[in-house]
């Protein structure tokens, strides 16, 4: 694959509403995740381990925190005179009455970033959502593309739908999509999309141009699905470690996973997940400490007992201090005697001393960011 002919899209605030807990000030790629990294560098990372050095993010609302963590691009190698990495702004360009508001939805956002899309003067674009924790080939789903000859190519899993609005499953003949559909189905397995999606510049600049003349709105149905006859649309079926977000609960199931088997499968020697670095010294432990089975970040003060937890840079557990089955974000300070479980406790929490929160392992407590127990 020539890396230098494609393209990368992200879209930080898809489906924002769903952890709306994680994103009320943050976007969905700035919410933080296995202890160190934020959700947009598992993408971003995929995008940069396969050669491809232009890569353009799509933001909405609340992106401040993803603009610190991104800054030039720099520890992803895309601070760059030339290409690297963009921030798009989230301004419609199109629609009636709507010029100069807020983008209303995927082909609007796409239409407002076409002038971007066209001047980059790459051949191919490949587009991604933040809410799928990953480490994929990249160039092996746009090598596939390429050698099939398909117009448009969609990575796909097998599995019980995620409860996402639009989420597209589809049925298949070979590698080629037949049926497609949007709507809810029942707990059974199914084809679901990974919303990563190849296709070629000049394709999409003539399908975004007639779905905005044409006034449609939904990618999915008006694009894709009005497209399975005459457009060659084939599924790409990833079998390695791909975990869709789609709730505060799948959120925690996701990162407890980690804790207990997974981690190995995100994160291998082969392709390396890069993130903002933040300098800090090694975890400390006291002399009557207990920890097990977890993952703790650099800058940690474990003086009580942690177990079965995700710990992210800064963390203080103090003396008598108790964290059991709970992800516990940056410089969040737990109290002595106070005990924590099956919890998520956002960044800078402060919890007293001899306070007990519990939630339960299909019932998350969630305790939102710099509030104090």
């Amino acid at each position: 694959m020539k890396a230098s002919s494609v393209l990368g899209i992200i879209f930080s605030n898809t489906y924002d509403e769903n952890i709306s807990e994680l994103t009320s000030v943050r976007t969905m790629g700035s919410v933080p995740f296995a202890g160190r990294y934020r959700l947009i560098d598992f993408i971003l990372s995929d995008m940069v381990n396969c050669g491809i050095s232009k890569v353009g993010i799509s933001t909405k609302s609340n992106y401040q925190s993803l603009m610190d963590h991104l800054g030039s691009g720099k520890p992803w190698d895309l601070s760059r005179k030339r290409e690297g990495i963009t921030l798009l702004p989230p301004f419609s360009l199109i629609g009636k009455g709507n010029a100069g508001g807020m983008f209303s939805g995927r082909i609007d956002a796409i239409a407002n970033m076409m002038n971007y899309i066209s001047r980059g003067g790459k051949e191919y674009v490949i587009f991604a959502d933040c809410n799928v924790v990953c480490n994929l080939d990249y160039g092996k789903i746009i090598d596939d593309h390429i050698e099939s000859g398909a117009d448009i190519t969609i990575a796909y899993k097998r599995g019980v739908r995620p409860k996402l609005s639009n989420l597209m499953t589809f049925e298949l003949e070979g590698d080629k999509i037949v049926k497609l559909e949007t709507a809810d189905t029942k707990d059974t397995a199914v084809n679901y999309s990974l919303n990563i999606l190849v296709i070629r510049r000049v394709l999409l600049e003539r399908l975004i141009d007639g779905a905005v003349s044409m006034g449609y709105t939904s990618f999915e149905r008006d694009i894709i699905a009005r497209n399975l006859d005459s457009l060659y649309i084939r599924g790409h079926k990833v079998e390695e470690y791909a975990m869709t977000i789609d709730s505060l609960q799948s959120y925690y199931d996701i990162s407890m996973g980690l804790v207990n088997g997974s981690y190995k499968e995100l994160f291998n020697r082969e392709r390396t997940i890069y993130t903002k670095v933040r300098d800090d010294v090694p975890a400390v432990y006291g002399i009557c400490s207990k920890a097990g089975n977890s993952l703790i970040a650099d800058g940690c003060i474990i003086k009580g007992t942690v177990e079965n937890s995700i710990l992210f840079r800064g963390v203080y557990v103090a003396e008598g201090a108790v964290v059991k089955d709970s992800v516990i974000m940056q410089d969040t300070y737990i109290s002595q005697g106070s005990k924590i479980n099956c919890a998520i406790l956002d960044k800078e929490v402060v919890v007293k001393p001899n306070r007990e929160l519990s939630g339960a392992p299909t019932y998350p407590l969630y305790i939102g960011k710099n509030i104090t127990v």
